[in-house]
């Protein structure tokens, strides 16, 4: 059953993490959670500028986004997107990646937000050492090892809707395993999932780990 489902999509910047997870809610009809530094800001009655600013000195906003994400999450079937939500929520259903090369992501974060393509890059591999330092520090997480996630997909090729729509096929897979999205291999193998199978396949995704579910 899809509205039973939990699922978490993570991705580095750049790569359409918020945006597909929003568009994939929309279409499964579930909750989309997106709890970030600006609901902070709204929450403490501060500019998001302050809490960048206390963020630089302390870490107590970055584990509350953290902990927050999850626990928001975790009240109902949600769709959870952020950049360690495949870690975080473990009991997941369908835990997804999202990838793309440096230079595709500098480019949308330079549509986004404007500036040197060059400079951008530079910035977002620097975010990214620091990020990996952080989540190594605070979590002994490393976000260079997701081997584990369910679905890898290149989104190079693709646009929001159509990652999305990627991630919404292998949902309904694990959705024909019957309850809280729980495929059995049995069901999994039938002929209705070969095809969402071949179809994920040839849209160039990777299925990496099963666990009882997606089969490949």
């Amino acid at each position: 059953m899809l509205s039973n489902l939990w699922i978490a999509v993570s991705g580095r910047s750049g790569c359409g993490n918020t945006s597909v997870s929003r568009a994939l809610a929309q279409r499964l009809g579930l909750r989309f959670v997106n709890y970030t530094f600006r609901s902070i800001a709204e929450e403490d009655g501060i500019s998001f500028k302050e809490v960048t600013r206390r963020a630089e000195k302390s870490n107590d906003d970055d584990l509350r986004v953290d902990r927050r994400q999850v626990e928001l999450a975790r009240q109902a079937p949600s769709v959870l997107g952020s950049r360690l939500a495949v870690w975080m929520l473990k009991e997941a259903d369908l835990k997804v990646f999202l990838t793309a090369s440096p230079e595709v992501r500098a480019e949308r974060i330079c549509c986004r937000e404007g500036g040197c393509l060059e400079n951008q890059m530079r910035i977002t591999a620097e975010r990214d050492q620091r990020d990996h330092q952080r989540y190594l520090r605070l979590y002994g997480i490393d976000n260079n090892d997701y081997s584990f996630a369910d679905l890898v997909v290149n989104t190079e090729r693709f646009d929001v809707e159509q990652v999305a729509a990627l991630v919404e096929a292998a949902a309904r897979l694990l959705g024909k395993g019957g309850e809280g999205g729980k495929a059995s291999k049995a069901g999994a193998a039938k002929a209705p999932g070969e095809v969402g199978n071949q179809q994920l396949k040839s849209a160039g995704c990777t299925c990496l780990r099963t666990r009882g579910r997606l089969i490949f």
